[in-house]
């Protein structure tokens, strides 16, 4: 099995080297045209350090100034005159609302010879904040959202409606000065107004929609914050360029995919997915690697610790147990996977075995969503720390013949 789980960490370690933000920010300002006036330079999400970085390395003295705003333990040095900031995720905190007002006042009172540098990531719709309701209902809101297993569109849809800054807003705030935005996509097919809750992009989402999730979700909002989903976000933005420099398509091309699927369900359900996928090729004479990209939901009916992607690798444990030469692992390109310190989790033919023998049966651990801690005791985390990029998530099945 050693051989496997260094085959898996090969294509870990491949896959998250193409998606640093570096070269692809650099491409992108390519078409950026230095303004005549100021460069303010706004960095927001998991991967705003490294965007930020890579930008002031091609720019240098031409940035006026600016601020980075990142999820803590994040920031790794200093980035010339730029104000780093590090905050709450994936609910905001104190300190997402205080470096979210820095921003709006670098870009208030600007010209139109002034330019907005903006580097959006994945994670950016709570670490870049200011919100239109109180802090307290705001972080309820969305713990509520992440409770019942709504879908990072849905989330959006809803947070936009209750936020200065998000769903065009920021756009706006920067009038009459231009936005270059450069965006780093966490989110399948790159919808712009949903990625980090499309703080420089028009909204496609109305509200009527915003008011069906509520009713479907059944979520608890004041008659407020329940008026401002009736108020319309702003449709269209006449000084926004905008440039995608990466998606989970570049995880699944530079893993050489020869399947490709994608995922929106339930992480357990993605985990007996990939599964059934080995069991159908268990008499296969030639090695396969079946790779999928996406974000998967949880439902939470426990305690425990976790996060989707461990929840994939976990579930699949207890459905390739004894298959030889076959493993599933999953990891979030952030290395963050919910609120643990480890990217993902990876799981093999004997993983099942190996927790048996310990006492801790798989099916108890998925109810109490305590997939970390089983991990833990099989060597099955991935560890990779904060990578510096964000580009959602990527599964892969392996079967080594």
């Amino acid at each position: 099995m050693q051989t496997l789980r260094q085959d898996a960490q090969t294509i870990i370690d491949r896959a998250l080297a193409d998606a640093m933000p570096d070269s692809a920010v650099r491409r992108a300002l390519e078409h950026f045209r230095r303004p005549s006036g100021r460069l303010v330079l706004i960095a927001a999400g998991k991967a705003a350090w490294q965007m930020a970085k890579a930008a002031y390395d091609v720019l240098g003295t031409d940035v006026s100034c600016g601020a980075v705003i990142t999820k803590y333990d994040h920031v790794k040095g200093a980035i010339g005159t730029l104000e780093l900031f590090e905050a709450g995720h994936p609910v905001p905190d104190e300190n997402s609302y205080r470096a979210t007002a820095r921003a709006l006042e670098l870009v208030s009172g600007l010209t139109e010879n002034d330019t907005v540098l903006f580097l959006l990531s994945g994670g950016g719709s709570a670490l870049f904040e200011s919100p239109l309701i109180p802090a307290e209902e705001m972080a309820d809101v969305t713990k509520q959202l992440l409770a019942c297993g709504a879908d990072i569109v849905e989330m959006n849809t809803l947070r936009k409606r209750l936020s200065a800054v998000k769903g065009g807003r920021f756009a706006e705030r920067c009038l009459p000065a231009k936005v270059f935005s450069i965006v780093l996509s966490d989110i399948l097919g790159d919808p712009l107004d949903m990625i980090a809750s499309g703080p420089a992009y028009p909204d496609s989402s109305t509200s009527a929609q915003a008011m069906a999730i509520v009713k479907k979700y059944g979520l608890r909002l004041s008659e407020h914050a329940q008026s401002l989903l009736a108020q319309e976000t702003p449709k269209t933005l006449s000084n926004v360029e905008t440039h995608i420099t990466g998606s989970v398509r570049q995880l699944c091309v530079s893993a050489e995919e020869t399947a490709r699927s994608s995922l929106r369900c339930t992480a357990r359900d993605a985990g007996s997915f990939l599964a059934s996928i080995a069991q159908y090729n268990q008499s296969s004479e030639k090695s396969l690697a079946f790779i999928a990209g996406g974000e998967t939901v949880v439902h939470l009916t426990g305690t425990g610790l976790g996060g989707r992607n461990q929840e994939i690798a976990l579930s699949a444990a207890q459905e390739i147990a004894g298959f030889r030469d076959t493993a599933v692992f999953s990891f979030g390109s952030d290395g963050t996977d919910g609120p643990t310190d480890a990217a993902g989790g990876y799981c093999d033919g004997e993983s099942r075995a190996a927790l048996a023998a310990q006492g801790i049966s798989i099916p108890d651990v998925l109810q109490q969503n305590d997939a970390y801690h089983a991990l833990k005791k099989c060597d099955g985390l991935i560890l990779t720390g904060p990578t510096g990029t964000n580009v959602n998530d990527l599964s892969v099945l392996l079967i080594r013949r």
